[in-house]
């Protein structure tokens, strides 16, 4: 069997071109038909990464990672578009001696371009992409399982040029991108590289010399092609796999680099600091993506009734109290799942009620390691007058620089979001105090942040759970569901095994994405049952009977139903009755 005439791991620039040459001679020597076109990269691929097992063998870009990782290879790069940059133009494609090159997917010319007149101007996007605002280490710990490309295919590699290099008829970039060798690769510590012993030395890949990244706010600028501007959004999490860019020597001033980059992205985001992935694939990733080992089984129930069994077992543990580990269960599955005019229907915010200083730091930090431990983004947000005062909770759009400049509220689409006010004293809010209220009671009772543009406001679409641990009920912060925390001991919460966690976790990520409806005859048991509950609390309203049925759908897919039933409306009333009494 004859093997490919690229290697699209180590060269993927090479399959690029052989791609682009094969379609040209098609075309009859004119790519203007591949404006805004791909011209078969995209499927080549997609066969390499799906259909033949190749994206287990593609190194996950991170801090750890960059430090190994060869420019001009296949990666993958996991994060959220914190920012679009908008687009830019670039030369697609150029003659040179009569002979059609393209400049696609790389920042660097292959040939000197000139004043020839055959010259192609495309367009790409830029987003500027960091790690997950609130990713847990566990998120992290999959990332960096991921295998070195070099300690992979090192074997098969051998046999057919030096392991890591770059073979002539693909060469791409000049002396200054090459990676040089490393005489110190063996003493390279842990964390700044995962090559094995054997791949340290000699011709193998050598380490690049890079600065310290944050690992908590892992930049990287993807260059998007081809693409409907409709299939990305601010705060998407991606997975992007393209080709990388990034060398540490690269001068701003340049003049080469004038011609492949825009003045300010070479200002704002130089390539010496900001890896750049020219992406080829992308796709959106759901939080079964993101656990290491999911289980590959359908949700069935009896294994789900297990599974929820043993999740509502630990948070009793871990809260010392049944009632509270119940509600909490259903608001760790609740998510925005349709916006009816200005309502989120299916948020389902908590608020536990009853903590003082001590009880906080005895609880406060088991519920945050136990929502660390099960949800793969979440942060914590010490509520006191100083912070409200000082933070910048919505995104804010710098001119200057051109850059969105983040806040604390800008998250993923379902991250967590716990809210301590017991540290919150008497004070005297400012303007930006009082603005910061207003954002966190928007994004609490509509699931919307609003973004400023300074010359205008733009309220974006939210799903964050948020959670309320608090002395008293919270004037700032009304919640969906208050109820005073009683817990009635204090047990060990002991050592939770990885494959139980992952069960949790998979449990969590999958029945939270289940369909899920009100028969005919169940709409009329809950309308009957809400006729009566009013005619006894004239107090009740449109909001609490939204929250019923919002606990409804909730309980019944903790179970992995798809239709409400009598039995699970009936546990549904109990927790509501329960919670009442404790509120007398």
């Amino acid at each position: 069997m004859v093997g490919r005439p690229y290697d699209c791991l180590a060269n993927p620039l090479g399959a690029v071109r052989f791609t682009f040459e094969k379609a040209v001679s098609t075309a009859g020597s004119d790519p203007s038909s591949f404006d805004r076109n791909d011209w078969g990269v995209s499927d080549l691929f997609r066969d390499f990464l799906f259909d033949n097992d190749g994206l287990n063998q593609v190194p996950m870009l991170t801090p750890s990672t960059v430090k190994w990782v060869k420019p001009n290879s296949l990666v993958r790069f996991r994060g959220m578009i914190q920012d679009m940059l908008g687009n830019e133009f670039y030369v697609g494609a150029y003659k040179n001696k009569d002979i059609w090159n393209t400049n696609k997917f790389t920042d660097v010319s292959q040939f000197p371009m000139g004043t020839s007149p055959h010259t192609r101007i495309w367009e790409r996007r830029l987003l500027y992409c960091v790690t997950v605002p609130g990713q847990n280490s566990w998120v992290d710990a999959s990332c960096d399982g991921v295998v070195n490309t070099c300690a992979t295919s090192a074997s098969r590699e051998k046999r057919q040029r030096d392991a890591c290099s770059v073979s002539d008829e693909v060469e791409m970039q000049d002396a200054n991108n090459a990676i040089p060798n490393s005489p110190n690769a063996k003493k390279m510590r842990e964390g700044e590289s995962l090559l094995p012993e054997n791949m340290t030395g000699g011709t193998d890949c050598g380490m690049i010399m890079v600065p310290d990244f944050d690992r908590n706010n892992f930049p990287c600028l993807v260059k998007i092609y081809d693409t409907p501007e409709s299939d990305l959004k601010l705060n998407d999490v991606l997975e992007f796999i393209g080709v990388l860019t990034f060398d540490t020597d690269v001068k701003t001033d340049d003049h080469e680099l004038e011609n492949c980059f825009d003045q300010e992205e070479l200002t704002n985001l130089p390539p010496s600091k900001v890896p750049r992935l020219h992406c080829l694939i992308h796709r959106k990733l759901s939080p079964n993506d993101l656990i290491f080992k999911s289980p590959s089984m359908e949700p069935k129930h009896h294994m789900i009734k297990e599974i929820r069994q043993s999740l509502v077992q630990h948070l009793t543990v871990v809260l010392g109290d049944n009632l509270a580990a119940n509600f909490m269960l259903l608001h760790l599955l609740s998510k925005v799942h349709v916006r009816v005019d200005s309502i989120a229907v299916g948020k389902l915010s908590l608020n536990l009620t009853g903590f003082d200083k001590s009880s906080i730091s005895v609880f406060g930090n088991r519920i945050n390691d136990a929502v660390k431990n099960l949800l793969p983004f979440s942060q914590c947000i010490p509520l006191t007058v100083e912070f409200l005062n000082t933070a910048s909770l919505a995104p804010v759009k710098d001119y200057q620089t051109n850059r969105l400049v983040p806040g604390v509220l800008q998250c993923a689409e379902g991250s967590h979001v716990t809210i301590d006010e017991t540290q919150l004293q008497s004070g005297t809010l400012n303007s930006n105090g009082v603005e910061n209220t207003r954002l966190l009671k928007d994004l609490m009772e509509f699931q919307k942040l609003e973004y400023d543009f300074k010359y205008y406001k733009m309220k974006m679409d939210a799903d964050v759970q948020i959670l309320i641990l608090s002395e008293g009920k919270s004037n700032i912060l009304p919640a969906d569901i208050v109820i005073p925390f009683q817990p009635s001991s204090v047990g060990s919460t002991g050592t939770v095994d990885e494959q139980t966690l992952n069960a949790w976790r998979w449990y969590l990520a999958t029945v939270r994405s289940l369909p899920h409806t009100i028969g005919a005859d169940m709409q009329k048991v809950v309308e009957d049952d809400m006729v009566a509950a009013r005619q006894v609390d004239r107090s009740l309203g449109t909001e609490d009977f939204n929250r019923w049925l919002t606990m409804g759908r909730l309980m019944g897919v903790s179970y992995g139903e798809t239709c409400l039933s009598h039995e699970h409306w009936q546990m549904v009333k109990e927790m509501e009755r329960l919670r009442k009494e404790r509120l007398k």
